[in-house]
């Protein structure tokens, strides 16, 4: 799943400074296996451990971003998600008509 289509808490400096080292280690784990492409990183049987480990680790910052905490399933991570886009265009549409 892909977290930058989706609305985000508003982030303090720490979470920005946290997201910014989680997203700096999965360049370093790619950059690791050069020259594999994309497409090869990313098959899931074969994908590198400390790829994944990187992943996993931005997840979980991401993650307690939201709620403090891990989700529990998909679809508690959706109603998250689609609770915070229902309140997101709401206002953009309030916003919109003043």
């Amino acid at each position: 799943m892909g977290w930058n289509t989706f609305p985000v808490p508003t982030l303090t400096e720490k979470n920005k400074s946290d997201l910014t080292c989680c997203a700096e280690n999965i360049l370093l784990a790619r950059e690791a296996h050069f020259p594999a492409t994309i497409a090869d990183l990313y098959k899931p049987d074969t994908m590198p451990d400390n790829l994944r480990a990187a992943h996993e680790r931005n997840d979980e910052v991401l993650e307690r971003i939201y709620i403090g905490r891990r989700f529990k399933n998909d679809t508690e991570r959706l109603e998250k998600l689609f609770e915070l886009y229902t309140k997101m265009t709401s206002s953009e549409k309030k916003a919109g008509t003043a």
